[in-house]
């Protein structure tokens, strides 16, 4: 079963085409283009501008380009995560970081903010956005900031415990790119946003921190954060100041002038990642059962609710192999300095729980990568804690150091797919005989 497993999420990965998708959002005949819901003559604008940054932005770019080439084709920039093995010409391309924003970041952030200084009502605006964002695109709103400031910043966030959402709500508001401040840099210009989504539906002002839509979120907010996760003593000393001081601005909020024009659309998200995994599953003959309940919820909380699932829809169809899916991320604080990721953890935290039993649990990012990790996740089975402990491995202090891919490298059970060019949410994947 743990192949089975990871056969249907590769096989899963492999049916989200993400040119694809975008080339059928984009209509375009002749000069005329159906977009976002809107039908657009490209001949009314003195210009094109493709943006497009996140893990998934070189398969974005690819099909913005085959859209609008030849006859229109746009003044672009690229930024990911890694080198493309082929680049893409006519795209500016930077190299952004992540998780940690890079000096790359910042010179990804300063040209993008330039580009747009140089937008007016004669110009059409492509955004093309995934997750990652955050990090690969970075300008701090105060000049004080310094990189290092910014990377100790996200290094405390993203340790800290706290959901991606309350992440997010701390970076909107301290960054240039972020909060919507990208719409209001071109503020008179037609916008539309394409985003590969992967955050719940309807918290898309979270995904890359929200850079072309209103921001819901505010100072209070902010502050809020800082005390629930008793961030402000792990914070450098120009970021207290200006949380104490409150000495940043608020971000654009719905009803700014900066979104009259601006027009943002999902082009993947997690509806589709599950329908797939869905389709590829029954393909295997199992009764299917999709979760969408565990989103943000505690790893271990997350943990026995869908192995509760499992039972229960095994208990239905007794003779029958079932699965249940579910997307989204779990919490999972960092207490050590092993290495893995949220994905990795849910796994061991399961595998004490499915000892002896007919099941397997994989969980795994849909971008290839587990936190600190080399992996996307792990996959384990009933017999997994029988074959660490043979080995002499203690599945609980692997987790309590945050050392869960250590624990699955060491029994050959961890899943690497290298970066895979996408970022839906992660993956669940809990199946019974």
């Amino acid at each position: 079963m743990k192949q089975t497993a990871e056969r249907v999420f590769r096989h899963t990965l492999a049916a989200i085409d993400i040119p694809s998708a975008l080339t059928r959002k984009l209509d375009r005949r002749g000069s005329l283009l159906c977009a976002a819901g809107s039908d657009i003559d490209l001949r009314e604008f003195r210009e094109v501008v493709g943006i497009a940054f996140g893990k998934a932005a070189l398969a974005m770019a690819r099909g913005l380009h085959e859209v609008l080439t030849p006859e229109f084709p746009p003044d672009e920039i690229l930024v990911v995560p890694a080198a493309p093995s082929s680049p893409l010409r006519g795209w500016k391309t930077f190299v952004g970081g992540h998780p940690l924003p890079t000096a790359e970041s910042f010179a990804a952030g300063r040209a993008i903010l330039e580009r747009l200084a140089l937008c007016d009502e004669g110009t059409l605006i492509f955004f093309l956005i995934s997750g990652g964002g955050s990090s690969l695109v970075e300008q701090p709103l105060d000049p004080g900031m310094t990189l290092a400031d910014f990377q100790q910043l996200h290094s405390a966030l993203v340790t800290c415990g706290a959901p991606i959402e309350e992440i997010n709500v701390v970076r909107k508001h301290l960054s240039a790119t972020k909060g919507g401040r990208l719409a209001a840099a071109a503020a008179r210009s037609m916008k539309i946003t394409f985003a590969i989504s992967d955050v719940p539906e309807g918290e898309e002002s979270a995904l890359a921190s929200g850079p072309t839509v209103p921001d819901p979120t505010t100072v209070d907010d902010v502050e809020r954060i800082v005390r629930k996760y008793g961030l402000l003593a792990k914070l450098p000393e120009s970021v207290r100041e200006l949380i104490e001081g409150r000495a940043f601005g608020e971000t654009p909020k719905d009803g700014d002038a900066a979104f009259a024009r601006s027009r943002f659309e999902i082009l993947l998200g997690e509806r589709e990642l599950l329908h797939a995994a869905h389709h590829c599953c029954e393909a295997e003959g199992f009764t299917c059962l999709v979760d969408t309940e565990t989103d943000n919820w505690p790893l271990e909380k997350a943990a026995e609710h869908l192995l509760a699932q499992l039972e229960i829809l095994k208990k239905e169809n007794p003779r029958r192999r079932v699965a249940i899916f579910a997307g989204g991320e779990v919490s999972s604080p960092v207490t050590g300095q092993g290495i893995g990721g949220r994905n990795s953890a849910f796994v061991l935290a399961c595998v004490p729980k499915i000892a002896g039993k007919k099941i397997a649990v994989l969980s795994a990012g849909t971008d290839g990568v587990d936190g600190n990790s080399p992996a996307a996740g792990a996959v384990a089975d009933g017999q997994t804690l029988a074959r660490a402990q043979a080995m002499g491995l203690d599945a609980g202090e692997y987790l309590r150091r945050s050392d869960a891919h250590g624990f699955f490298a060491r029994i050959d059970d961890a899943i690497v797919t290298g970066p895979t060019g996408n970022n839906l949410c992660d993956l669940r994947i809990l199946l019974a005989e």
